[in-house]
């Protein structure tokens, strides 16, 4: 059974009220699954016999995929390619609950990732990616705006592929209306983000940001005067096997990680700010937000690949 954050886990009910608006670079994560048995002739690389070949959603698709399962009322906004990935993810969207408005460009390709997997062990990642024209940006925002009014949570889920270049627009548009805005971020320049009511870097792109720490007290000290300087209700540094930081004007909040096996870090971070948005969305306060998505994060780096968090899994039924 799964240790529990310390306060309820939102009831069916709550979860299916909460309306959460995710916008950002759509992406497919294709697998490619085989055998390795020989080293080719040609080179030094193992030779893989794909056996089978599997599609998923990534990048903020994987962020709204995560939410429905949970049982939110999601809506996705992104820009993909008039091309058969563009179409896989509009009917895995379909397929996972996900509400779909899809920007689709005649031009650009929509962005893939494929992965080679041999033995349960990524050998190969091939990115296609190209990043979109202002002009397409501009039919993005326009969306946004349509949707904003029938959500109270909306997730800005950066990935650096251009989708998010009028991040301050979106954030405008969400502050008009109210909404709770969550960002997971990407590059040095977070005055992009200013304003937004949360944002969630990694250790990594903390580091990025305010440049390295040499204690706990300094990381407090520079994560505050980021948050101040951006106008943020809260700061969320996720921090792998040391669990997460929370910073808001009351000081710090932290929670350990859980422990279990890592097997696989892709789309965690994915699944931390989807729980993080349903929970918010479904009435919790940000410190209990932050236990329940410290939790699905623990559980879904045990998984293979971009995967998902059920409600079973985060609120299993008591043992007897």
């Amino acid at each position: 059974m799964s240790a529990m954050p310390g306060t309820a886990f939102p009831s069916d009910a709550q979860r299916a009220a909460a309306r959460v608006l995710v916008v950002g670079d759509v992406m497919l994560d294709r697998y490619w699954f085989g055998d390795v048995h020989r080293i080719s002739p040609e080179a030094p690389v193992p030779v893989v016999h794909v056996s089978r070949s599997e599609d998923r959603l990534g990048g903020a698709a994987n962020v709204a995929r995560n939410a429905a399962v949970l049982g939110a009322h999601v809506t996705l906004v992104g820009l993909v390619g008039e091309d058969d990935s563009g179409r896989a993810i509009a009917r895995l969207c379909e397929e996972g609950g996900v509400h779909a408005d899809l920007v689709v460009d005649t031009v650009l390709p929509t962005t893939l990732k494929l992965r080679v997997m041999g033995r349960q062990q990524q050998l190969l990642r091939v990115d296609f990616e190209q990043r979109p024209p202002a002009g397409v940006l501009s039919n993005l925002a326009a969306r946004v705006a349509v949707h904003l009014a029938d959500h109270d949570v909306v997730v800005l889920s950066d990935y650096a592929k251009g989708v998010l270049d009028q991040v301050p627009e979106l954030i405008a548009l969400a502050k008009a209306r109210g909404c709770v805005i969550l960002v997971d971020p990407k590059g040095d320049d977070y005055s992009r983000y200013r304003g937004a009511t949360l944002v969630t870097p990694n250790q990594a792109e903390m580091r990025e940001a305010v440049g390295r720490w040499r204690d706990e007290e300094q990381l407090a000290e520079r994560a505050q005067h980021l948050r101040q300087a951006l106008d943020l209700e809260a700061l969320l540094v996720t921090r792998s096997e040391l669990g997460m930081t929370l910073y808001t004007a009351e000081g710090r909040d932290h929670v350990e990680a859980q422990a279990r096996e890592v097997f696989d870090v892709s789309g965690a971070g994915d699944t931390v700010i989807a729980t993080l948005a349903v929970m918010r969305a479904a009435g919790l306060d940000l410190h209990t937000a932050m236990r329940w998505a410290n939790l699905a994060g623990g559980i879904v780096v045990g998984k293979l690949g971009t995967s998902i968090i059920t409600p079973e899994e985060l609120d299993p039924p008591p043992t007897r």
